[in-house]
């Protein structure tokens, strides 16, 4: 199986699997809507870059689907919502963010997840070592609470991984204001406050929050 090969690579960090009680604190597995269409979409018109990860936040052709509309009435009470996806080779933490409201995420394919809890954001810092590993099968759904700490997925192997990314409308949408304005130091983009490794330069260039201190964790493959 898939996860005892990385759990064997993997010995600094234990990788569960995502029915595992213990990621009840992070979030949820949603069984209650066909994500078919949408998987369909994501296997035969999507591609994987081949370097880095590329994040659409919108696609039109998956938000035509009445995945959306459903979606939007019955997993979000009526607010409105952008269906997108994350795609890429991605085997490192890098960061942790968070939004105001749950995130879904699809696994198109296999995929790990680096998580962690806002709570344990202290003095403006937060230790990787804290962080956990859930393996996701491909074609499986998940609720990410919005008190859960994430960023990208990890690749489980050397072809990388695609995930469905389903947020509040308007998140991860450049500020209209310089973020000084607000004094809010993980304050990044709209509706996404993140903290950063300080080894990924990307994210510091761009003037996130060096807020994770301790080891960039990688997933080995």
């Amino acid at each position: 199986m898939i996860i005892e090969k990385l759990a064997l690579k993997n010995a600094h960090i234990e990788i569960k699997e995502v029915s595992n009680e213990s990621f009840r604190a992070y979030g949820t597995l949603i069984t209650d809507y066909d994500f078919t269409e949408a998987l369909n979409y994501m296997e035969n018109e999507t591609s994987i870059p081949e370097e880095g990860n590329i994040y659409k936040a919108s696609v039109s052709e998956l938000e035509n689907l009445p995945l959306r509309n459903l979606l939007e009435n019955g997993f979000y009470g009526e607010m409105p919502v952008q269906t997108g996806y994350c795609n890429g080779r991605n085997s490192t933490l890098n960061g942790l963010e968070y939004h105001r409201g749950s995130e879904i995420d699809v696994a198109v394919t296999d995929l790990v997840l680096l998580v962690g809890h806002l709570q344990d954001i202290k003095g403006g810092y937060y230790f990787s070592r804290e962080v956990e590993a859930f393996f996701v099968p491909k074609h499986t759904a998940v609720q990410l609470y919005e008190t859960t700490l994430h960023f990208s997925p990890c690749k489980t192997c050397s072809e990388g991984f695609k995930c469905i990314v389903v947020l509040p409308r308007g998140t991860n949408e450049p500020l209209e204001n310089d973020k000084s304005k607000y004094g809010d130091k993980y304050l990044f983009a709209r509706n996404k406050w993140l903290l950063a490794h300080p080894d990924r330069e990307p994210l510091m260039q761009k003037g996130a929050w060096p807020g994770i201190t301790g080891d960039n964790i990688k997933i080995l493959i």
